[in-house]
């Protein structure tokens, strides 16, 4: 099986400094915030569905839909094990949470992502009206909060989506890290 990624590569900032890891610049960024300590622990949840793909053979992005502090839902992408493009982590967990919730809006909600949302993904948390995206590495060759596009906060879309990145950055950029050089 070959996949499209020939490589990846990550950055990031932390007191201005490097680590070069093979194709992977990682710049640790560290998160200060009043909810760090919460965002921390989704992120751990997010990142163990990430791990949990990765055994399945996905690309392991993880993703957790957060709702008054009560997890809605969790998955791993799925775009293989359901025959599914769109059955990336961040979809699968908005479609889960909708469902739970009776509501196609998910307002009041944060959506815990290891890796900065594609296109698709960010397109239908402006539909859902998702409230807050906390993701932990930057994707460079298709995120679409900053790297390549700026979706949650472009001002001719009727929602903007709160953003808060980096959290657990290096853990999340490891685990992509570490399944891509397992498979070159």
């Amino acid at each position: 099986m070959r996949f499209c990624f020939s490589w990846f590569a990550f950055y990031f900032t932390h007191e201005r400094s490097a680590c070069f890891l093979g194709a992977l610049q990682i710049r640790v960024h560290a998160i200060l915030s009043v909810g760090m300590a919460d965002d921390t622990e989704f992120m751990r949840l997010a990142l163990e569905e990430a791990r949990t793909a990765a055994a399945a053979g996905e690309v392991p992005i993880g993703a957790i839909m957060v709702h008054e502090g009560k997890i809605l839902a969790r998955s791993g992408n799925r775009t293989i094990r359901d025959c599914d493009p769109t059955a990336h982590a961040e979809i699968v967990v908005l479609r889960e949470a909708s469902r739970r919730l009776g509501n196609h809006r998910l307002g009041g909600t944060t959506l815990y992502a290891t890796i900065e949302p594609c296109s698709m993904c960010a397109g239908a948390m402006i539909q859902a009206r998702v409230t807050r995206l906390v993701y932990g590495a930057d994707d460079p060759k298709g995120g679409a909060v900053r790297s390549c596009f700026e979706i949650l906060s472009d001002n001719r879309l009727n929602h903007r989506v709160e953003v808060t990145t980096g959290a657990l950055a290096a853990e999340c950029a490891a685990v992509m890290q570490s399944f891509f050089a397992e498979r070159r």
